[in-house]
């Protein structure tokens, strides 16, 4: 491990940034509308949603849609607008703010991604990339759901 920072300082900043990244969002500070209990369960909806992602199981994403949008749009065509050739790891999950009016929660998903096959050495030295994704969730009678009108 010194090898790859140089230094045990290095090493040891390393280590704090990697233990920095996955610390819950809620830890940041309250979000004004919401409980701690609401933050901690809209950020572990957000985090099953995208281990499904990361799964590539996506008709289980398909079901944190709205019931709206499930009544509307079929699973069938929805698990056929996401692509196989990306793979995903979910970095980090930061409740932004909330709108009570509305039940509306914006949230912002950090996820490193990268191609499944890497055609080109630009590709390949690239590697995965830093993505911050922002998503919109809604309070309905108790339960968060995904957005899709983001």
């Amino acid at each position: 491990m010194l090898r790859k920072f140089g230094s045990l300082p290095q090493a040891l900043l390393g280590v704090l940034l990697l233990v920095a990244l996955q610390a819950p969002a809620s830890w940041a500070g309250p979000v004004p509308g919401l409980s701690v209990d609401q933050v901690a369960a809209l950020e572990e909806r957000v985090r099953q949603r995208w281990q499904a992602l990361v799964a590539r199981d996506y008709a289980a994403v398909y079901e944190f849609s709205t019931p709206v949008y499930r009544s509307v749009f079929p699973k069938d065509l929805y698990v056929l607008q996401f692509s196989y050739a990306v793979e995903r790891e979910l970095t980090g999950v930061e409740v932004l703010n909330y709108d009570a009016a509305a039940a509306v929660a914006s949230v912002a998903v950090r996820v490193m991604s990268k191609p499944i096959k890497l055609t080109s050495t630009a590709s390949q030295a690239i590697g995965a990339v830093p993505v911050t994704v922002h998503e919109r969730w809604m309070l309905i009678d108790g339960e968060w759901w995904y957005s899709a009108d983001a």
